[in-house]
């Protein structure tokens, strides 16, 4: 993107956005949203959801393998990638929830999995448990984000000091242009993505709004009681979680397939926090597991 430019324009930014075609731009009541939806009409809907800083980008690898057998839909999240929040926006759990709820509502289709990454697979378990939505079959994690973090850069209180600064994002994004910091944060994650995803992570990191959507959602994250919607979720999830993730231990899905009964939890020891995007063939693989399987018990290693 060009400097000096605040938000990313579709027209130029998203020249080669991955699965282009199957890009739509929606309007509901509470904004803009850029989401891409792939696979047979008829099919069995499932929802991807991102997680905070990332885009539908990051199912890039995932869409096309899913979308020959389902109908997939893969939304920015409000304030990430292409999607524009109206006014102010909520960018909380709850928020995000009812954003959601609304898209779905246009779409007229429900889905019956939720396929949701990092802090986006909190906001699947919290749409599955939310009576605003039509109750899904099943939920699948990787590496979710289910407990409140405390002295993690991912969601740290510094976020809510950053947020409160309207400087913040621009300063940031400018930092991510004229320095490695973008790279540096990908580095962090510890997953080997591709050339692609690593041009695009670099391009988001540079526009303060797309900054600005995640900082905002951090601020307002809050996981405090969150393990009591687990426990009210009327089906058991996969959790599918990276040993060497170094953003989000493993124990944040250990902790939740505990709280919801009979889950299943699924451990690799590699693949780091962006799992999905560098191993996508094993995690469509764990994904059909978890469709065909509903209630096995204990954790498997893969």
């Amino acid at each position: 993107m060009s400097l000096g430019r605040d938000r990313l324009d579709w027209a130029t930014d998203g020249l080669h956005w991955p699965n282009r075609s199957a890009s739509r731009f929606l309007k509901t009541t509470s904004g803009d949203w850029h989401v891409q939806i792939s696979g047979p009409e008829d099919a069995t809907v499932i929802l991807l959801l991102h997680g905070t800083g990332a885009a539908s980008h990051s199912w890039r690898h995932i869409l096309p393998l899913l979308s020959t057998r389902f109908r997939v839909v893969a939304p920015d999240l409000p304030g990430h990638g292409f999607s524009r929040p109206r006014a102010e926006a909520d960018l909380s759990l709850p928020g995000m929830v009812q954003a959601l709820t609304e898209l779905l509502s246009q779409l007229d289709r429900c889905p019956a999995v939720i396929l949701g990454h990092s802090a986006g697979a909190a906001i699947a378990v919290e749409l599955a448990a939310s009576k605003a939505s039509a109750v899904p079959r099943h939920v699948v994690g990787i590496n979710g984000a289910f407990l409140p973090i405390r002295g993690n850069a991912l969601f740290s209180p510094l976020a809510k000091a950053l947020f409160a600064n309207p400087f913040s994002a621009s300063m940031f994004s400018l930092m991510s242009r004229m320095t490695p910091l973008g790279g540096n944060l990908l580095t962090a994650t510890g997953s080997p993505i591709d050339e692609q995803g690593g041009a695009i992570y670099r391009m988001l990191l540079a526009s303060p709004a797309h900054v600005r959507g995640a900082l905002g959602m951090m601020a307002a994250w809050d996981l405090s009681r969150f393990d009591a919607t687990l426990q009210r979720l009327p089906f058991p999830m996969t959790l599918i979680a990276a040993k060497d993730d170094p953003m989000v231990p493993i124990e944040n899905s250990a902790h939740a397939a505990r709280q919801a009964a009979g889950s299943r939890l699924v451990l690799t020891d590699r693949g780091g926090h962006l799992l999905h995007e560098c191993r996508a063939d094993e995690v469509v693989g764990w994904l059909d597991e978890a469709i065909g399987n509903q209630r096995p018990d204990g954790a498997d290693a893969a």
